[in-house]
C-alpha cells in the first residue's frame, strides 16, 4: 500500500475516495479515527492509502480533478 494524500481535512479524504471507486480503484482511510487521541481538534491528520498497482492512476485522478495532494 502507498500513501494518495495526507490531510485533516475529513471532507477531502471522502472526496478522494469517492473518486477513486468510481474509477474502480480501493481505497484504505487510516488514522480516521486519531480525533480520541487529539480531543476532536482535528490537528493529526489523515491518510488514505492505495495499493502499489494503483498508485499512478490514483496520482492522475487527484491531477485531472485538480487536488493538491499535498505530498
Amino acid at each position: 500500500m502507498k500513501e494518495l494524500i495526507r490531510t485533516t481535512n475529513p471532507l477531502l479524504i471522502t472526496r478522494v475516495a469517492d473518486l477513486l471507486a468510481a474509477e474502480g480503484i480501493a481505497s484504505f482511510a487510516l488514522d480516521e479515527h486519531m480525533s480520541i487521541l487529539e480531543g476532536s481538534l482535528g490537528v493529526l491528520p489523515r491518510r488514505l492509502m492505495v495499493a502499489d498497482r494503483h498508485h499512478f492512476m490514483a496520482r492522475a485522478i487527484l491531477r485531472d480533478n485538480e487536488i493538491d495532494d499535498g505530498l
